[in-house]
């Protein structure tokens, strides 16, 4: 799927007034003006450019990076916080239904880490990604966390679990626990 847009609608819709977007307005933009995607994506406009793009380049995966760490790091500050407050909880119980929260959490961040990640690294390091590759991945990485996000949530939910299995196992009985 490609988008048509000129460089300029799509650069001030995306990165008005922003640092990126005063490094994106300084290229010049003398080829085609069709992005290999779905929205405009910061690397898809970057190779629009047909001009040196390192400083660009190097910007974009600085930024990227520098936000990941930084993420990553907080959360994992966070949840081992959480953990050791975990386990000094006396109840089993307690400490059964905390873990199991911070387990959807991780999965939540799974879910929207790894297509960020992938779609991310194959645009700097997989040269030969066939550019269909790159706008599912990219398409995934939007679409995924808000999809995945309530049925990771309503798995835990006792009410929506049996609702769901009933809909998939209609003849089981279901559990009055």
């Amino acid at each position: 799927m490609s988008v048509l847009m000129k460089s300029g609608p799509c650069m001030n819709v995306i990165f008005a007034n922003t640092l990126v977007g005063r490094k994106f307005k300084r290229l010049p933009y003398y080829t085609k003006n069709v992005i290999n995607h779905t929205y405009c994506e910061h690397m898809a406009v970057v190779k629009l450019a047909s001009a040196n793009t390192l400083v660009n380049r190097a910007y974009g995966i600085s930024v990227a990076l520098s936000v990941t760490v930084l993420d990553l790091g907080l959360v994992a500050t966070s949840y081992i916080k959480i953990l050791q407050a975990v386990f000094q909880l006396s109840s089993q119980n307690a400490r059964s239904k905390a873990l199991g929260t911070c387990a959807a959490h991780v999965c939540t961040i799974l879910a929207f880490y790894t297509p960020a990640l992938f779609s991310f690294l194959t645009h700097r390091i997989g040269k030969k990604v066939p550019p269909s590759v790159h706008i599912i991945f990219a398409s995934l990485y939007l679409l995924v966390p808000p999809t995945v996000n309530p049925l990771v949530y309503g798995v835990k939910t006792k009410q929506i679990r049996d609702r769901v299995m009933g809909l998939f196992f209609p003849n089981k009985k279901i559990s009055e626990n």
